[in-house]
């Protein structure tokens, strides 16, 4: 990208570098903050003048929490700018993370719009958290450096960021929107087939689906549907993946152990999940129980609950993984690659 040089392994990029992100929601805006707490400069593109007010306050918000867990040196929390031109925003900006609205039609006049303002080197990254990479880019004049980089909510938190190419992708691309990520302090995960809903979303529906057709045929409550899964395996899928935990289930056998004995179980119980529909039944049940859940708190302050929960959470396991801060070995001088 323009702007610097990486080094040979392309993990690092020299230089002062700026960010476009397109879209200025809770995750543009999130996207933003994270940004800014590496050292980056920020410009905030948003067709609605009252969307610079929200993402101050979105960033204002976030920014104990990057600081808790390590700014870059001269990261500066008021280092960006709004434009409600988005050609203006992308104007020479070393990378793109676009955060649009989740529409193909739209997401491809982003792009159109995006390639008139900068560099064929440039790339622009997608926050799409289901639509099809090969279908966004298509017929556009770059095709090879769009590259989809879905976050989960909050990006600024999470580190988890699916990296998915079309078609038409350049492998240098992912490799490079794959370094910038993993030198923000992400996780980035290389997808190797594109698929609607990629993958942590389709695994969450999977789950829901059952989660639903408890609900809808009065297996549990709600309420206890959820506690099944925040009091139980909910908590070691915060440690490690669902191989891995049937791993260790299989004891010093491991999967094989665990295959031989539990394999036959298992496929007896997909072969009963249940295939619900959202009635209108179905959607009452859901929308009165998780109202008779979740209590009476105010959308905002359930928001800074999961927040503060989920940075005590990121913190506990850096500590006792023994690695460092997300974040905290970047400088000024040295910034994420792209």
């Amino acid at each position: 990208m323009k702007g610097g040089s990486m080094t040979p392994d392309g993990s690092t990029f020299s230089g002062p570098m700026t960010v476009a992100v397109v879209g200025a929601g809770t995750i543009g805006a999130s996207w933003a903050a994270l940004f800014l707490a590496r050292g980056l400069t920020v410009r905030i593109s948003d067709p609605d003048p009252a969307a610079e007010a929200s993402a101050r306050r979105l960033i204002t918000e976030a920014w104990p929490a990057l600081t808790r867990l390590g700014l870059a040196p001269g990261a500066d929390p008021a280092s960006w700018t709004f434009h409600t031109d988005l050609r203006e925003a992308a104007r020479g900006a070393d990378l793109v993370q676009e955060n649009g609205p989740e529409r193909e039609e739209v997401k491809r006049a982003l792009f159109a719009a995006l390639e008139e303002a900068v560099g064929d080197d440039t790339i622009i990254a997608s926050s799409t958290s289901g639509l099809i990479m090969s279908r966004l880019q298509a017929g556009m004049r770059v095709p090879g450096r769009f590259v989809i980089g879905h976050p989960f909510n909050p990006p600024h938190l999470i580190p988890l960021v699916e990296v998915v190419g079309g078609q038409q992708t350049d492998e240098q691309a992912i490799a490079r929107l794959t370094a910038f990520y993993t030198a923000l302090g992400k996780r980035p995960i290389r997808l190797h087939a594109e698929r609607p809903g990629h993958l942590a979303n389709r695994l969450q529906a999977a789950l829901w689906r059952e989660a639903v057709n408890a609900v809808a045929t009065g297996l549990a409550s709600v309420e206890d549907v959820d506690a099944a899964i925040a009091h139980g395996p909910g908590l070691r899928w915060a440690l490690m993946g669902p191989n891995a935990i049937f791993d260790l289930a299989g004891g010093p056998g491991g999967m094989k152990h665990f295959l031989d004995h539990l394999g036959p179980a298992m496929e007896s119980w997909w072969a009963d999940l249940g295939t619900p529909q959202l009635t209108e039944d179905t959607r009452r049940r859901l929308v009165e129980g998780t109202a008779e859940a979740v209590g009476g708190g105010s959308h905002a302050e359930r928001v800074e609950q999961r927040d503060r929960l989920l940075l005590a959470l990121v913190e506990m396991l850096a500590r006792e993984r023994g690695g460092e801060r997300p974040g905290s070995e970047q400088t000024g001088a040295e910034q994420p690659a792209t």
